[in-house]
């Protein structure tokens, strides 16, 4: 599995002012449905449910809400980056401007795990981090991403580790 695969171009959106996490949470959702097809109020309630069992925010500058939803067929995702950092009670206390939601049928089991582990190991790179803030254009945020390879390994285990425990804790 690579980030293409999950990934669609038109999932891929930079926001200039977002309030709150539940505003960003609608912004995923009507992307979402727009995107993918899936009702935007049961993809807004489930990203909700998710966040409240633990936070999302995994750490420099990083979100990875995710969500299990019925009418998906497969495990798809959306990528927001937003201008202005966003407090998402991130583990390392710094807010948050690049977020990857996942979302994933309901039925769905290591798919979800494999996609959560695979954002998870892409967004640890500190380089393409920097990019990724470096960029406002859609098409070139969705380059960088899918171009990132899939089993490039890190030192830092932290990003991994974190998505485990968001795993085991609910998701």
């Amino acid at each position: 599995m690579q980030i293409a695969d999950i990934l669609s171009p038109a999932a891929v959106k930079t926001l200039a002012q977002t309030t709150s996490k539940k505003r960003l949470f609608q912004e995923v959702s009507e992307l979402a449905r727009s995107i993918y097809g899936v009702d935007a109020a049961q993809t807004l309630d489930a990203l909700q449910e998710r966040e409240s069992l633990g936070p999302t925010g995994v750490g420099h500058g990083v979100a990875l809400p995710h969500a299990r939803l019925h009418g998906l067929d497969r495990v798809v995702g959306l990528f927001l980056r937003l201008e202005k950092p966003l407090d998402f009670d991130a583990v390392d206390r710094q807010p948050v401007d690049l977020i990857f939601a996942l979302l994933a049928p309901k039925s769905t089991g290591v798919d979800h795990l494999k996609a959560l582990a695979l954002v998870s190991r892409t967004l640890r790179d500190q380089d393409l981090r920097n990019k990724l803030r470096a960029n406002d254009d859609p098409v070139a945020l969705h380059a960088l991403l899918a171009a990132a390879p899939a089993s490039k390994r890190h030192k830092s285990l932290h990003f991994f580790a974190r998505a485990a425990i968001m795993v085991v804790t609910g998701s």
